[in-house]
Protein backbone atom coordinates (compact mmCIF):
# COMPACT_ATOMS: atom_id res chain seq x y z
CA UNK A 1 0.00 0.00 0.00
CA UNK A 2 1.43 3.43 -0.91
CA UNK A 3 2.15 5.96 1.81
CA UNK A 4 -0.76 8.28 2.46
CA UNK A 5 -0.43 11.85 1.21
CA UNK A 6 -2.50 14.85 2.37
CA UNK A 7 -2.89 18.17 0.55
CA UNK A 8 -3.61 21.38 2.48
CA UNK A 9 -5.23 24.26 0.58
CA UNK A 10 -5.70 27.64 2.25
CA UNK A 11 -8.63 29.45 0.65
CA UNK A 12 -7.04 32.85 1.20
CA UNK A 13 -4.00 34.51 -0.34
CA UNK A 14 -4.18 37.65 1.82
CA UNK A 15 -0.97 38.62 3.62
CA UNK A 16 -1.27 37.58 7.26
CA UNK A 17 -4.42 35.53 6.60
CA UNK A 18 -5.69 33.68 9.67
CA UNK A 19 -6.72 30.86 7.37
CA UNK A 20 -3.26 30.56 5.82
CA UNK A 21 -1.82 30.49 9.36
CA UNK A 22 -4.29 27.79 10.38
CA UNK A 23 -3.47 25.82 7.22
CA UNK A 24 0.25 26.01 8.04
CA UNK A 25 -0.42 24.77 11.57
CA UNK A 26 -2.61 21.93 10.26
CA UNK A 27 0.17 20.93 7.85
CA UNK A 28 2.56 20.74 10.82
CA UNK A 29 0.09 18.53 12.72
CA UNK A 30 -0.22 16.23 9.70
CA UNK A 31 3.58 16.00 9.42
CA UNK A 32 3.85 15.27 13.17
CA UNK A 33 1.48 12.34 12.58
CA UNK A 34 4.08 10.92 10.19
CA UNK A 35 2.07 11.68 7.06
CA UNK A 36 3.44 13.13 3.82
CA UNK A 37 1.86 16.59 3.52
CA UNK A 38 1.87 19.28 0.82
CA UNK A 39 0.64 22.82 1.43
CA UNK A 40 -0.04 24.96 -1.61
CA UNK A 41 -1.14 28.52 -2.31
CA UNK A 42 -3.84 29.37 -4.81
CA UNK A 43 -1.54 32.17 -6.04
CA UNK A 44 0.32 29.38 -7.84
CA UNK A 45 -2.88 28.49 -9.71
CA UNK A 46 -4.14 31.79 -11.19
CA UNK A 47 -7.52 31.27 -12.80
CA UNK A 48 -9.95 33.51 -14.65
CA UNK A 49 -13.51 33.67 -13.36
CA UNK A 50 -15.24 30.51 -14.57
CA UNK A 51 -16.92 31.15 -17.92
CA UNK A 52 -18.50 28.32 -19.92
CA UNK A 53 -17.90 30.20 -23.19
CA UNK A 54 -14.19 30.50 -22.36
CA UNK A 55 -14.11 26.79 -21.56
CA UNK A 56 -15.74 25.94 -24.92
CA UNK A 57 -13.30 28.20 -26.82
CA UNK A 58 -10.09 27.29 -25.01
CA UNK A 59 -10.71 24.34 -22.70
CA UNK A 60 -9.75 24.43 -19.05
CA UNK A 61 -6.83 26.75 -18.25
CA UNK A 62 -3.53 25.05 -17.45
CA UNK A 63 -3.62 26.15 -13.77
CA UNK A 64 -6.99 24.34 -13.40
CA UNK A 65 -5.49 21.18 -14.90
CA UNK A 66 -2.44 21.52 -12.64
CA UNK A 67 -4.59 22.01 -9.54
CA UNK A 68 -6.76 19.02 -10.42
CA UNK A 69 -3.61 16.90 -10.86
CA UNK A 70 -2.25 18.17 -7.52
CA UNK A 71 -5.48 17.13 -5.78
CA UNK A 72 -5.41 13.80 -7.62
CA UNK A 73 -1.89 13.08 -6.35
CA UNK A 74 -3.12 13.06 -2.73
CA UNK A 75 -5.36 10.72 -0.71
CA UNK A 76 -6.85 13.46 1.44
CA UNK A 77 -7.43 17.20 1.12
CA UNK A 78 -7.87 19.78 3.87
CA UNK A 79 -9.36 23.08 2.74
CA UNK A 80 -9.12 26.01 5.17
CA UNK A 81 -11.53 28.74 4.11
CA UNK A 82 -12.23 32.30 5.13
CA UNK A 83 -15.84 33.43 5.35
CA UNK A 84 -17.07 36.14 3.00
CA UNK A 85 -20.65 37.32 3.46
CA UNK A 86 -21.60 34.09 5.26
CA UNK A 87 -20.22 31.92 2.45
CA UNK A 88 -17.15 30.69 0.59
CA UNK A 89 -14.83 33.36 -0.87
CA UNK A 90 -14.83 33.73 -4.65
CA UNK A 91 -11.15 32.72 -5.00
CA UNK A 92 -11.80 29.30 -3.49
CA UNK A 93 -15.20 28.74 -5.12
CA UNK A 94 -13.76 29.62 -8.53
CA UNK A 95 -10.89 27.16 -8.05
CA UNK A 96 -13.33 24.38 -7.13
CA UNK A 97 -15.55 25.27 -10.10
CA UNK A 98 -12.66 25.08 -12.56
CA UNK A 99 -11.29 21.83 -11.10
CA UNK A 100 -14.77 20.34 -11.37
CA UNK A 101 -14.65 20.93 -15.13
CA UNK A 102 -11.27 19.23 -15.78
CA UNK A 103 -11.51 15.68 -17.13
CA UNK A 104 -8.88 13.36 -18.46
CA UNK A 105 -9.85 11.37 -21.54
CA UNK A 106 -12.56 8.86 -20.61
CA UNK A 107 -12.69 9.98 -16.99
CA UNK A 108 -16.15 10.35 -15.41
CA UNK A 109 -17.14 13.89 -14.38
CA UNK A 110 -15.90 15.01 -10.94
CA UNK A 111 -13.75 11.88 -10.51
CA UNK A 112 -11.02 13.72 -8.62
CA UNK A 113 -13.55 14.55 -5.90
CA UNK A 114 -14.78 10.95 -5.57
CA UNK A 115 -11.54 9.13 -4.83
CA UNK A 116 -10.29 10.92 -1.72
CA UNK A 117 -11.35 12.28 1.65
CA UNK A 118 -11.91 15.99 2.19
CA UNK A 119 -11.81 17.93 5.45
CA UNK A 120 -12.81 21.55 6.00
CA UNK A 121 -11.72 24.19 8.49
CA UNK A 122 -12.08 27.95 8.88
CA UNK A 123 -10.71 30.79 10.97
CA UNK A 124 -12.40 34.11 11.63
CA UNK A 125 -12.21 36.99 14.08
CA UNK A 126 -15.95 36.55 14.65
CA UNK A 127 -17.64 34.37 17.23
CA UNK A 128 -18.75 31.75 14.70
CA UNK A 129 -15.22 31.11 13.44
CA UNK A 130 -16.26 30.86 9.80
CA UNK A 131 -18.94 28.27 10.50
CA UNK A 132 -21.28 29.64 7.81
CA UNK A 133 -18.52 29.32 5.21
CA UNK A 134 -18.00 25.72 6.32
CA UNK A 135 -21.68 24.95 5.76
CA UNK A 136 -21.49 26.43 2.26
CA UNK A 137 -18.20 24.66 1.44
CA UNK A 138 -19.53 21.32 2.67
CA UNK A 139 -22.52 21.77 0.35
CA UNK A 140 -20.33 22.66 -2.64
CA UNK A 141 -18.00 19.70 -2.09
CA UNK A 142 -20.47 17.02 -0.99
CA UNK A 143 -23.60 17.90 -2.95
CA UNK A 144 -22.07 19.74 -5.88
CA UNK A 145 -18.98 17.63 -6.46
CA UNK A 146 -19.90 14.32 -4.80
CA UNK A 147 -16.89 14.44 -2.46
CA UNK A 148 -16.59 12.50 0.77
CA UNK A 149 -16.33 15.29 3.34
CA UNK A 150 -15.50 13.93 6.79
CA UNK A 151 -18.05 14.65 9.53
CA UNK A 152 -15.66 16.56 11.77
CA UNK A 153 -14.86 20.17 10.88
CA UNK A 154 -12.97 22.92 12.67
CA UNK A 155 -14.08 26.55 13.11
CA UNK A 156 -11.61 28.82 14.90
CA UNK A 157 -13.34 31.85 16.40
CA UNK A 158 -11.46 34.90 17.67
CA UNK A 159 -8.67 34.06 15.24
CA UNK A 160 -7.06 37.48 15.69
CA UNK A 161 -6.20 36.45 19.28
CA UNK A 162 -5.92 32.67 18.82
CA UNK A 163 -2.25 32.27 17.86
CA UNK A 164 0.77 32.62 20.14
CA UNK A 165 4.17 34.02 19.09
CA UNK A 166 5.19 30.57 17.79
CA UNK A 167 2.09 30.28 15.57
CA UNK A 168 0.49 27.64 17.82
CA UNK A 169 -3.07 27.86 19.10
CA UNK A 170 -3.23 29.35 22.58
CA UNK A 171 -6.36 27.51 23.69
CA UNK A 172 -5.78 23.79 24.33
CA UNK A 173 -9.37 23.03 23.24
CA UNK A 174 -8.72 24.63 19.87
CA UNK A 175 -5.46 22.73 19.50
CA UNK A 176 -7.22 19.46 20.36
CA UNK A 177 -10.03 20.24 17.89
CA UNK A 178 -7.49 20.74 15.10
CA UNK A 179 -5.67 17.50 16.01
CA UNK A 180 -8.98 15.61 16.03
CA UNK A 181 -9.80 16.96 12.56
CA UNK A 182 -6.41 15.91 11.24
CA UNK A 183 -6.73 12.44 12.78
CA UNK A 184 -10.18 11.85 11.28
CA UNK A 185 -9.00 13.03 7.85
CA UNK A 186 -6.03 10.66 7.97
CA UNK A 187 -8.21 7.75 9.14
CA UNK A 188 -10.85 8.25 6.44
CA UNK A 189 -8.24 8.83 3.73
CA UNK A 190 -6.53 5.55 4.70
CA UNK A 191 -9.84 3.70 4.55
CA UNK A 192 -10.49 5.07 1.05
CA UNK A 193 -7.08 4.01 -0.34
Amino acid sequence: MPAIKILVIPGSIRTGSFNARLAALAAKEIALAGIDVTRISLTDYPLPIYDADLEVRSGAPKPAIDLKQMIGAHHGVLIVTPEYNASVPPLLKNAVDWVSRVRERGEPPLQVFHDRAFAIAAASEGKFGGLRALMALRQVLALGCGATVIPRQFALSGADQAFDDNEHLKDSRDAEGLRALVKQLIDVAQQMM
